[in-house]
């Protein structure tokens, strides 16, 4: 697909912020110079030509009160196909790949607090056949922040937003109603929320308010669309994980995470020599030896030098959690 300067300038704005007002796209097009009904010909002709996977929220899983983990198995080869789809059935399941390594397949499960996450790994695994996994979920989170930048700037997207925590308040009904309209795909028409809106019963200015206090609270961590990266030019992703000394956790992960290139920075469980890499940073580049630099670059400032690449072979499944899905 041949895109031109407007269209990366507004690849890099939705993906970054999406404004939650009457007509967002209007908003977008004075940033860009250009019409309000030229914004919407063009998010269409993106999404129409795959570039964009998607518009909606996405949110803080802790504060909706789900908990998630990182799961990888050993599936046999010939039966990674097999497992994958089974896996992919699960509706807790938002992203499942195949990955190069004795851990062929990686996924992660985000479920209610209320369900034991640990017991639902057992299940998934043995319901498919596994012995053979590992569970890994977050000791400590030092960055999500999945952007493309497709014109090649420096400058950090978006704005800074506070991260959720106990201070954001409960959740009232309505601000659960307004999250399971966020998490829809943001109609591409003058005034979408007024339609999201209307499909929940609710007051346009109501949901607005709402989703605008959900943002603010860090509840929301964005609003804005996920792209498909390879269509948009970023062909290579590694896992890259890391074996750090717990004392340098803290240290190494905050340097991980000042690298544009990580989208994903976290502190996972460890199992021994079994598996001793406590760090994970999702790396993204054009190409592998792209992602390759990024790590000796990051093993040159961190100090560790014992790290595995895992680049993903296969995408069985990608899509944002689905919070209070029925």
């Amino acid at each position: 697909m041949t895109l031109d300067i407007k269209d990366k300038e507004l690849l890099n704005l939705v993906q970054a912020d999406i404004p939650l007002v009457e007509r967002p796209f209007l908003a977008l097009g004075e940033k860009l110079d250009i019409p309000e009904a030229e914004v919407i010909r063009r998010v269409q002709r993106l999404k129409s030509e795959n570039m964009v996977r998607m518009i909606g929220g996405v949110f803080n899983a802790a504060s909706l009160k789900y908990n998630s983990t990182l799961v990888a198995m050993h599936v046999p080869p010939d039966r990674l196909e097999e497992v994958a789809a089974a896996v992919s059935r699960d509706s807790g399941v938002s992203h499942n790949y195949a990955r190069e390594h004795h851990y062929n397949l990686w996924f992660t499960l985000t479920l209610p607090e209320t369900e034991d996450l640990d017991r639902a790994v057992e299940a998934l695994a043995g319901g498919a056949g596994i012995s053979d996994y590992l569970n890994l979920p977050a000791e400590k989170l030092f960055k999500i922040e999945v952007f493309f930048d497709m014109l090649g700037k420096q400058a950090g997207p978006g704005r800074n937003r506070p991260t959720a925590s106990a201070g954001s308040g409960p959740l009232s009904e309505q601000d659960r109603q307004v999250i399971k309209g966020l998490q829809r795909d943001l109609p591409l028409v003058e005034m979408p929320f007024t339609q999201l809106a209307g499909s929940l019963g609710l007051q346009p200015a109501d949901f607005l308010n709402a989703a605008n206090s959900l943002l603010d609270r860090g509840v929301m961590r964005r609003y804005g669309a996920s792209l498909k990266h390879r269509e948009a030019g970023f062909s290579a992703n590694a896992m890259s994980c890391w074996k750090v000394p717990p004392e340098q956790a803290e240290r190494v992960g905050a340097i991980m995470a000042s690298f544009k290139a990580v989208s994903h920075c976290y502190q996972r469980r460890t199992y021994g020599d079994r598996w001793p890499y406590s760090l994970f940073g999702m790396i993204h580049s054009q190409t592998r030896e792209g992602c390759a630099e990024v790590a000796r670059e990051i093993a040159k400032k961190t100090g560790i030098a014992d790290y595995m690449l895992l680049y993903s072979t296969r995408e069985f499944k990608k899509q944002r959690v689905r919070y209070f899905s029925d």
